[in-house]
């Protein structure tokens, strides 16, 4: 590396994260004024549901009695109450595992494995120049460390700035480009074969990781025969610069620091996400020839790689572990379109995979108890399968009983976020807990219907988050 990229290698490392929480910019100037309105009136709305509750318990209490009257009444009631204690009993299950959950702290230098940190890249531009640069970063032996990257038939100027990464990085990072866009999944098949390392890490071209995170990932791998996969700790990186992710930022501490600390005491973390995964070689590489051919209802599947290949993981014996301490900040969607097509994927995917999972899940696929991962994959069945009955009691109560159901969610609500904001508070942040309120609310109201619409389109791939518009390919060629 010559003098000139070394400045310029310098300059980078100042633009990455701190040792704390990333600042990747000031606070938009809308979203830090409209911060307290939004929260005032979240709190207005759901207090004054108890208070209507209370002062109409008289005309709910006649309504109860006359649904009471008739058999569907009745059974409508043995089925909510019998759901509500599911839930409950799952959720205490869950904080049980959860209470029992310990990290894997780092090993020293010599113990860590070869790793091949292997970043897929389309359509991302800058983004992936810095989430190579964090990698570069990392405080793990050069001498142990591969980085590969493939920029996947971008439209932009991705591949500009993953040779412009090259340039600063040289020998440390390895760049290929795809002919044309094939999909994220035949991206990282190519940096698989590429791969030298004895665990491969898997890292998303938005992200950006903590000096340690590839430390902790590497570090169950070792002394673990029965650990096949690791899964990482995404935060939102972008919450200063709208207000879905930073609603999005509490559910997401939740989703990761609650509910897979409780799936890795069980060794089944169903999901490694994208944005930081780790996979032992050997793991990969048997399953890899399924995985690249998997077809779903016979189209090939280009979407949910991530949670296909830790299925493949589990299927062989090993146990998935997460790391609490393995921290990535990712890019997440800012406007509401360009959300629900992301949780359309998720779903979808997790249709797909859940069918997958069901083939092996209730044989003796591994050595040990299997009983907490199968609870664990009813309870993602149950999801699905209650959808559409769910939806079809929220529309009878919307019309039949609509200050009821209104009502009724608001206080449902405001006691589910409390667990989810209490959770966020004692662990990050209090002021910024609040937002699991919101966000509930914005999720019950406008994105109820992913779930049953992603259940009817299941065979549909895609990946419907980074194709380009017009208007942005013009900008680009006038660039250019």
């Amino acid at each position: 590396m010559n003098t000139t990229q070394k400045t310029n290698f310098k300059i980078s490392k100042e633009s990455l994260i701190s040792e704390n929480e990333p600042q990747t910019n000031s606070e938009d100037f809308s979203l830090k004024y409209s911060k307290p309105l939004i929260l005032t009136g979240t709190f207005l709305l759901l207090f004054g549901a108890v208070f209507a509750t209370i002062f109409f318990n008289p005309y709910f209490e006649e309504i109860q009695l006359e649904r009471m009257s008739g058999f569907w009444g009745t059974f409508l009631l043995i089925f909510g109450l019998v759901l509500l204690a599911a839930n409950a009993c799952f959720l205490i299950y869950i904080l049980v595992l959860y209470l029992k959950y310990k990290v894997t702290e780092s090993v020293s230098d010599d113990l860590l494995p070869t790793c091949t940190v292997i970043v897929p890249a389309y359509n991302e531009g800058e983004l992936v120049y810095k989430t190579l640069m964090s990698l570069a970063e990392s405080n793990y032996p050069e001498e142990k460390i591969q980085l590969i990257s493939v920029d996947d038939g971008s439209q932009d100027n991705t591949w500009d700035w993953m040779k412009k990464a090259k340039e600063v990085l040289g020998d440390r990072l390895a760049i290929y480009q795809q002919p044309e866009n094939k999909g994220k999944r035949h991206a990282l098949y190519r940096c698989f074969h590429l791969a030298t390392g004895e665990v491969f890490i898997t890292v998303d071209s938005d992200s950006i990781v903590k000096k340690n995170t590839l430390r902790y990932m590497a570090s169950p791998f070792v002394g673990n025969k029965e650990c096949g996969a690791v899964a990482g700790n995404v935060r939102v990186l972008n919450t200063k610069k709208a207000l879905i992710p930073r609603m999005l930022n509490v559910s997401f501490a939740f989703s990761f620091e609650f509910v897979r600390s409780a799936q890795s005491v069980l060794g089944s973390v169903l999901c490694t996400p994208g944005a930081l995964a780790a996979y032992r070689r050997k793991a990969v590489l048997k399953c890899l020839p399924d995985w690249i051919n998997q077809t779903f209802n016979g189209q090939p599947s280009d979407i949910g790689e991530d949670r296909a290949m830790t299925n493949m993981i589990l299927k062989q014996g090993f146990k998935v572990f997460f790391q609490r301490n393995a921290l990535v900040y990712t890019n997440i969607p800012e406007r509401y379109k360009n959300l629900y097509k992301m949780f359309i994927r998720w779903e979808r995917s997790n249709v797909r995979e859940n069918i997958a999972m069901s083939k092996f899940a209730f044989g003796d696929f591994r050595k040990g108890p299997k009983a907490g991962t199968r609870i664990l994959l009813l309870s993602q069945w149950s999801k699905i399968l209650l959808s559409y009955p769910l939806i079809l009691l929220m529309l009878t109560f919307v019309f039949m009983y609509p200050l009821l159901f209104i009502s009724s969610s608001l206080i449902g609500i405001l006691v589910f976020s409390s667990f989810q904001a209490l959770f966020f508070a004692k662990k990050h942040n209090i002021s910024e807990s609040f937002w699991a309120y919101p966000y509930s609310l914005f999720y019950t109201f406008s994105l109820f219907w992913i779930t049953p619409y992603a259940i009817a389109t299941a065979s549909r791939s895609g990946w419907l988050t980074r194709d380009l518009t017009e208007t942005q390919l013009k900008k680009i060629k006038q660039v250019v």
